[in-house]
């Protein structure tokens, strides 16, 4: 079954003059854990409102648990739960009012629904007399999850719930996320990390308000058409100016401590060619060797593929 539908999702602010959302169609299974990737500006929190009904789209149609978006906002508003990108809760409220108060605006109380967030919260019990504003990120994102699940939503979505938390947070999230999953939710989170997108099942991977791919991260990674190289130098800086200058070189863009580049074709003396030049131009001890692309390679590819449009910052 299908839990979430988008069909030409459009969405503008400032009377049109700005687009954020272009075209964007996709469905969600029920209980699949689907990630919308991409950089800020790309639409990602856009897509998340409307289908909350925060906002209007200015065309297409969307639904949720088979309700549409615009005539049933009502029942999606009970069905659904909602993190966004930024801290929302009451700064001056305890850790416990917060949950209350979520608990008490959908008809409910903790202890009926305390199952549900039971593992959230007994790590925020011990600072459950603490003012939310006072929390250090990673319990706020956790009290932030809480008060999302309270009521036992059907669909929950989360606008980039990791942005801001270090590296441990980051990863106890994604651990709670897998058992909820298991639990039978569908989730559907937004992030701009594309180490996250290989723990969803499947992702769209998003740029300047359009999806430029839609895949398991495994089936994206193995559409990358060509071999992999990274390059190494002491002058970084010089290395990249050459490889983007030299004929042989098909893309070249940095990589960490690495050039990411590809080849104008697949031949194994293109690569010993490429390294004389590189030597002739005097640059020493030269590393390249092949490597297996990733999600950010494939982004990147993408997004090399598609024209920059002269405008608009988008949402």
């Amino acid at each position: 079954m299908t839990d979430v539908i988008l069909q030409n999702i459009t969405k503008t602010y400032n009377k049109g003059a700005v687009t954020a959302v272009k075209g964007v169609t996709f469905e969600v299974a029920r209980g699949e854990l689907f990630g919308l990737i991409g950089p800020d500006g790309a639409g990602k929190t856009s897509i998340f409102r409307i289908l909350t009904t925060l906002l209007l789209p200015d065309g297409g149609t969307a639904s949720v648990r088979g309700c549409d978006v615009v005539r049933d906002y009502k029942t999606i508003r009970r069905k659904v739960g909602y993190m966004p990108g930024k801290f929302s809760l009451y700064p001056d409220l305890s850790v416990e009012e917060n949950l209350t108060f979520f608990a008490t605006l959908f008809q409910t109380t903790v202890a009926d629904n305390y199952e549900m967030v039971r593992d959230i919260y007994e790590q925020l019990a011990p600072f459950k007399n603490r003012r939310a504003g006072k929390l250090s990120g990673g319990m706020k994102q956790k009290l932030a999850l809480c008060c999302a699940l309270i009521h036992r939503p059907e669909v929950l979505f989360l606008d980039e719930p990791t942005t801001g938390v270090d590296v441990v947070s980051r990863k106890e999230f994604w651990d709670i996320l897998q058992r909820l999953r298991q639990q039978g939710i569908t989730i559907l989170v937004a992030t701009p990390y594309m180490d996250e997108a290989t723990l969803c099942e499947r992702i769209a991977l998003m740029q300047n308000g359009s999806i430029m791919s839609i895949a398991s991260p495994d089936e994206i990674v193995r559409r990358f058409p060509d071999r992999l190289f990274a390059a190494k130098a002491k002058d970084m800086g010089r290395l990249l100016r050459d490889l983007r200058a030299d004929s042989k070189v098909k893309s070249c863009y940095s990589f960490g401590e690495y050039h990411h580049l590809t080849l104008q074709d697949q031949k194994e003396r293109l690569t010993d060619a490429l390294l004389q030049d590189l030597q002739q131009l005097g640059h020493r001890h030269v590393t390249l060797k092949p490597v297996h692309p990733g999600i950010e390679d494939c982004f990147i590819r993408l997004m090399a593929e598609r024209p920059e449009p002269e405008n608009q910052d988008r949402k």
